[in-house]
């Protein structure tokens, strides 16, 4: 176990730790278990002599990252305990860990219980003064896990515009710049995209465009770094996926002040080619029919554009086999 929880940076306390800062800290506590439906589930909530009372945890599937694993810890009571004795390095490490745990569930399929009580978070790290785990017989050779990980392979570089753009899926970390990203946009181009005026994003639509499932759904963004050597979002292609895999449905949008430079067609032909390889029979999706720049990128990849029965609208189609 200590072995283990050192190639995570978890470190096991010595008995002279634990009575040191058991003393004083509240605790936490990071289980795994296995749900017969969604297999590999993480909890996180109280730890210490209280964990066995407390009705207090929040359940997440794995893989997390730093944003969803702040959330779940937002979404517990302890959380507010736990903050009033922790400097910010403290509550990162604390976060960093319940990433870093259900990283070791996707990548250790022979893990399915494990235990971390208390946890403490003291002096910028974590300290794990009790653990206790159970392997079992491995299925595969990774977790049957019921969100797929973030797709890294599919990150790919481009010469664009006489500077360098990063196209990648895009992660739940993205919101903060998504928002940005539509404050740039014009309204028309807003009204084209989302058939409806909007001023912002509201919270819950911010996260389903953000925080999505890559097996149902694949949301392509293009960023570079600006002036302050920070990420920013220059254009989303996404489309969502049916059960079946024969269609899925597509919406794309470039920053306003960046249209007519070829960026939309390079996302979606990312798109295009990321559906093909999955077997995708076609890419639909609907539009406004004076929306012509769209209809007219359609057409060059050798789709039609379609009647549509609603009134002042069109239907895009793109056959991929």
């Amino acid at each position: 176990a200590r072995a283990l929880m050192a190639a995570y940076g978890i470190a096991l306390a010595t008995p002279q730790q634990a009575a040191l800062a058991g003393a004083t800290l509240a605790a936490a506590r990071i289980q795994i278990s296995h749900d017969p439906v969604f297999g590999p589930v993480v909890f996180f909530g109280q730890g210490g002599i209280a964990a066995d009372v407390a009705a207090d945890r929040a359940a997440g599937l794995p893989p997390l990252n730093m944003t969803l694993a702040r959330d779940m810890v937002s979404r517990t009571r302890v959380s507010r305990l736990l903050a009033q004795g922790q400097t910010e390095a403290d509550a990162d490490a604390l976060i960093h860990t319940l990433v870093q745990v259900a990283d070791m569930v996707a990548d250790l399929p022979e893990l399915s219980e494990l235990d971390l009580n208390p946890l403490l978070a003291i002096g910028g790290g974590v300290v794990a003064l009790g653990a206790r785990l159970h392997l079992a017989k491995a299925r595969g050779r990774r977790a049957e896990l019921a969100i797929r990980p973030y797709p890294q392979e599919l990150e790919e570089r481009l010469d664009w515009n006489g500077g360098q753009i990063l196209l990648r899926p895009i992660r739940p970390e993205d919101a903060p710049q998504h928002q940005q990203f539509f404050a740039a946009l014009a309204p028309d181009d807003i009204r084209l995209r989302f058939f409806s005026a909007m001023r912002e994003l509201p919270p819950a639509q911010l996260a389903r465009l953000t925080q999505i499932d890559y097996d149902r759904a694949m949301a392509f963004i293009a960023t570079r770094p600006n002036a302050r050597g920070e990420a920013e979002t220059l254009g989303v292609v996404r489309a969502v996926l049916d059960p079946d895999n024969q269609s899925a449905e597509f919406a794309v949008i470039v920053r306003s002040d960046l249209k007519g430079k070829g960026l939309g067609y390079i996302l979606f032909q990312k798109l295009v080619d990321y559906f093909r390889a999955r077997g995708t029979r076609e890419i639909v999706g609907d539009a406004l029919s004076e929306n012509t720049g769209v209809q007219k990128m359609i057409r060059h990849f050798g789709g039609v554009v379609l009647p549509h029965p609603e009134a002042g609208m069109v239907r895009l189609q793109l056959p991929l086999r």
